[in-house]
């Protein structure tokens, strides 16, 4: 990074940031002199956050228009934006297509690409003053590994992912000329504190079954790593999409269960 004393003080927004990546997000952040805007909707969350790291914090639900409105004027009133870590989502339960629901396709949708579709929307005016003073902003967007290949009783996550690979790839195409750089981090298997026992409806023995064998699953932190590079890479650097599995996860379908050994 440049001399402080000639640089812009660098600011970003990390969404779904109560938990998991997004809170790792802001540690690493933080801890690298960004300043912060932690935004989520469980306050109790933030207000833990904001003690710990010293960031500042929204809570919203981004899905409510005037949510993403006050958002955006909040933004707006603490000076250029030069990073933005769409990172609300998750995934909710495993029902195959045949008998998944009609509401948990729409709030898997709505929790997944209406959220970071409202955080751009609503933030890229002070994106965009932001990489008019730094020479260049960032859209970093926490995608999946479900958004590049299918697999069975991810047809819900599948279906969101997938669509929200698409408006970030239209989004590039759309943002060409301006020095904005579009970023997706497509994680494969990820142990947090709540990804899959939300998803698994609570049953800890489940989640003990999903991860049971496998040698050192991706944890927060490491995807809070790979999004702090992307965002701090020279400016003419774009890295489009990073596909992060842990080494036990050859692919979507290849999962090893036990050491891992030379042969």
């Amino acid at each position: 990074m440049t001399d402080s004393t000639t640089a812009p003080t660098l600011r970003a927004v990390v969404t779904g940031a109560s938990s998991g990546i997004g809170a790792a997000t802001v540690r690493l952040l933080r801890s690298h002199g960004w300043e912060v805007t932690a935004v989520a909707r469980r306050a109790d969350r933030l207000a833990a956050l904001a003690e710990e790291t010293g960031c500042s914090v929204v809570v919203a639900d981004l899905t409510v228009a005037s949510d993403a409105d006050a958002l955006a004027e909040r933004v707006r009133a603490a000076g250029p934006l030069h990073a933005l870590v769409a990172n609300a989502g998750g995934a909710i339960g495993a029902d195959p297509v045949e008998s998944v629901s009609a509401q948990v396709l729409a709030d898997s949708f709505a929790l997944n690409v209406l959220t970071a579709h409202a955080a751009i929307a609503a933030l890229l005016p002070s994106l965009r003053q932001g990489a008019a003073e730094r020479g260049s902003g960032d859209i970093v967007a926490v995608t999946s590994t479900a958004g590049q290949v299918a697999y069975e009783g991810g047809g819900a996550y599948n279906a969101a992912k997938f669509a929200l690979r698409g408006l970030l790839g239209a989004l590039r195409l759309e943002l060409a000329g301006e020095p904005l750089r579009v970023v997706q981090i497509a994680p494969g298997m990820v142990r947090t504190e709540e990804f899959a026992i939300k998803r698994l409806g609570g049953d800890t023995a489940k989640v003990q079954a999903l991860y049971a064998g496998v040698e050192h699953p991706l944890l927060a932190e490491d995807i809070a790593e790979a999004i702090v590079h992307a965002i701090e890479l020279p400016g003419h650097v774009n890295l489009d999409e990073v596909t992060i599995r842990p080494v036990a996860q050859a692919a979507q379908h290849k999962l090893v269960r036990e050491p891992l050994r030379v042969r």
